[in-house]
């Protein structure tokens, strides 16, 4: 099977930092895969929040994960602040990708990087709905 491969877009429209704690660490004494994307999680809201958006109203609508990438690049450890950059691309009609990259901020050594697969979605109805348009306004400034 081939390898995970992740492009990565030229620059990042959001970053934001967040701390390794011990709850974040597995027997291999590194970042653990689930608290990774944990971490990629709590950068997303986030994101989201920068945008002026929860991930259950952006213009009316919310969103669900659809997919999720990873390549590790590097371990990360306890006391290692990571920083996490995001940017949305890859639009559809019912969604995007928020692409991601995690770096250690003392080094710059890239950690990992990876893409969530997101669809807007009417909770109301509990259907798939248009990427809104002020959503990608926003995004792409």
């Amino acid at each position: 099977m081939p390898r995970i491969k992740i492009d990565l877009p030229e620059s990042f429209s959001f970053s934001t930092e967040i701390p390794i704690y011990i709850g974040h660490i597995n027997y291999g004494n590194h970042l653990d895969n689930a608290q990774l994307i944990s971490l990629v999680s709590e950068a997303r809201v986030r994101y989201f929040k920068s945008l002026g958006y929860t991930e259950l109203n952006v213009e009316g609508v919310g969103i669900v994960v659809a997919d999720v990438a990873a390549q590790y690049r590097s371990e990360a450890f306890h006391g290692e602040t990571l920083v996490i950059e995001m940017a949305a691309n890859d639009f559809n009609k019912y969604g995007c990708d928020l692409v991601w990259r995690l770096s250690d901020k003392a080094s710059g050594r890239e950690v990992a990087r990876g893409k969530h697969g997101i669809m807007f979605f009417d909770y109301s109805v509990r259907k798939a709905t248009s990427v809104p348009g002020a959503f990608v306004a926003r995004a792409a400034a």
